[in-house]
């Protein structure tokens, strides 16, 4: 259900804008991301857990709040994250 430490370095290393960069929107949107699609993942497969499902909305949640704040700081930087993401086809 959770991502391990080596997928969430991994995605660091992909979506860092510089060297020591762990907590930029780009960075902590793409590791949200990794957990949600995991979490749907479960869902497939367990179908009634409610309470992991509060989580699943809760991190959507603070993802969109993270978009919106990139796209209020810088349109570019948020158009290019969520065209590498997948998002909002």
């Amino acid at each position: 259900m959770s991502i391990t430490k080596d997928v969430k370095t991994q995605v660091i290393d992909e979506y860092k804008l510089s060297e020591k960069d762990t907590g930029s929107p780009e960075v902590q949107v793409a590791i949200l991301t990794t957990r949600i699609n995991n979490l749907s993942a479960h869902f497939e497969a367990n179908p009634k857990d409610h309470h992991s499902r509060r989580g699943l909305l809760k991190m959507i949640g603070a993802r969109k709040r993270h978009l919106a704040y990139l796209k209020r700081k810088d349109n570019e930087r948020y158009l290019s994250l969520i065209q590498k993401l997948g998002l909002r086809r």
